[in-house]
C-alpha cells in the first residue's frame, strides 16, 4: 500500500496568503474611507481561492478580519465566517478554471449565494442592518418600505455582496494570466 505524501504549504504560499490578507484589509479601508456600498475586501480572498484552492481561501478572510478587528473595525471579526464560506466557495468555482466574459457574472453568483445568507443572518441578529458598511445608508432607506428590516438587509446585502464578488472575480481574472509560469508553480507547490 502507498503511503499518501503530506503536501507541505511552500514558503510561496504563504508569502501569497500574507499579500492576500493586505489586499483585503486595503481595500476594506478604501471601502469604508469611501463610504462605499460594497466592500472590496474579498479580491485577496478570491485570488488564493482561484490560485490554491478552497482550503488556502479560508486563510486570508479568517486573517484579515481577525487584523481588522483588532485594528478597529470590530464588524470584522463578525463577518470573518462570510469571507470564509467566499474563499472555499471561490476556490471550488475558480480553482483551475479559467473564468471569461458571463462566466464571470455566473461566478460572481455563484460565490455571493452562500455568503449572502449567511452574511444577512448576522447582520439582521446581531446589528439590526447597521454595521461599518455604507451599504447601511440603503438598508435604513428600504427598511421603510413593505421588505421591512429583515427584507432590506436580505435584499442590500445580495446586491452588494454581488457587485463586490463580480468586482472581485473580474480584478482575479485580470490579474491571474499575468502570473507567470514559473513564479506560479512556485506558488502553487508544484515545483
Amino acid at each position: 500500500m502507498r503511503e499518501k505524501r503530506m503536501r507541505k504549504i511552500s514558503p510561496w504560499q504563504i508569502c501569497l496568503v500574507a499579500m492576500a490578507v493586505v489586499i483585503n484589509i486595503a481595500g476594506g479601508q478604501i471601502a469604508l474611507l469611501l463610504r462605499l456600498p460594497v466592500y472590496l475586501d474579498s479580491i485577496g480572498t478570491v485570488l488564493i481561492g482561484a490560485l490554491l484552492g478552497p482550503w488556502f481561501g479560508l486563510l486570508p478572510s479568517l486573517l484579515s478580519g481577525l487584523v481588522m478587528g483588532m485594528a478597529g473595525d470590530i464588524y470584522s471579526i463578525y463577518f470573518a465566517p462570510v469571507g470564509m464560506i467566499t474563499g472555499m466557495v471561490s476556490g471550488l468555482l475558480l480553482h483551475g478554471r479559467k473564468v471569461k466574459g458571463f462566466g464571470l457574472l455566473l461566478a460572481g453568483l455563484g460565490i455571493t449565494v452562500p455568503g449572502t445568507m449567511v452574511s444577512s443572518l448576522i447582520n439582521a441578529a446581531l446589528f439590526g442592518g447597521v454595521t461599518s458598511s455604507g451599504s447601511t445608508i440603503l438598508v435604513q432607506l428600504l427598511a421603510r418600505t413593505p421588505l421591512g428590516l429583515t427584507g432590506s438587509i436580505f435584499v442590500v446585502q445580495f446586491l452588494t455582496d454581488y457587485a463586490d464578488r463580480c468586482i472581485a472575480v473580474f480584478a482575479v481574472s485580470l490579474l491571474l494570466p499575468r502570473i507567470l509560469g514559473e513564479l506560479r508553480q512556485r506558488m502553487t507547490g508544484s515545483e
